[in-house]
């Protein structure tokens, strides 16, 4: 029987296979670059917030209390928000993870570029670095991460170079991809677990 980490691994997996970075011109726009995997999959903003791919989380709640949300809509898009993860045991302690990223990278001068994967405590365990803007279509990226064992929960947060952090973060449970979506603030030493 296929574990749902699997199912959603090989469906991130086979839109990344389909779908590339567009960058408006037909051309690929891959030059994202930082040693870590090339994975372009382009979804609809705020796509990754359904059941699918958030572990069957759907909490939504104020965002006066650091909330979640799931309506695209609600998101400030000036902001480099974390609007999808997914999460596969590559073994070893070595996690791949596939982040969607929404940000009006039209609309600004700057764009999102990292998104990056901590403890709860805020210790960076890895990045993704971002070389270019994206436009305002959700985007999504790959990297592997060496989570200690000791570890159960991951906080994947969005950057993006004119506000720094802010906007929507995901809270991940490392073992079965469950994902809770929060607003992180613009307070990057914020705990959201």
């Amino acid at each position: 029987m296929t574990s749902r980490r699997a199912l959603l691994a090989g469906a991130a997996g086979l839109l990344a296979a389909l779908a590339g970075c567009s960058t408006g011109d037909g051309g690929s726009g891959g030059d994202d670059s930082d040693g870590g995997d090339d994975t372009d999959a382009t979804t609809e903003p705020g796509s990754g917030t359904d059941e699918a791919s958030n572990g069957g989380s759907s909490d939504e709640e104020d965002d006066a209390d650091g909330a979640t949300s799931a309506d695209p809509d609600d998101l400030d898009l000036r902001e480099a928000n974390v609007t999808g993860v997914a999460v596969a045991s590559e073994g070893d302690g070595e996690y791949r993870f596939d982040v969607t990223l929404v940000h009006d990278d039209d609309g600004e001068d700057g764009y999102a570029n990292w998104w990056q994967v901590e403890t709860c405590g805020g210790q960076r365990l890895g990045r993704r670095d971002l070389a270019h803007a994206h436009g305002t279509e959700g985007f999504t990226r790959s990297t592997t991460v060496s989570v200690p064992d000791d570890v159960d929960r991951v906080v994947v947060r969005g950057h993006d170079q004119t506000h720094e952090y802010g906007g929507q973060a995901a809270v991940v449970a490392v073992e079965n991809g469950e994902t809770r979506f929060v607003r992180q603030g613009a307070d990057p030493e914020r705990n959201v677990c």
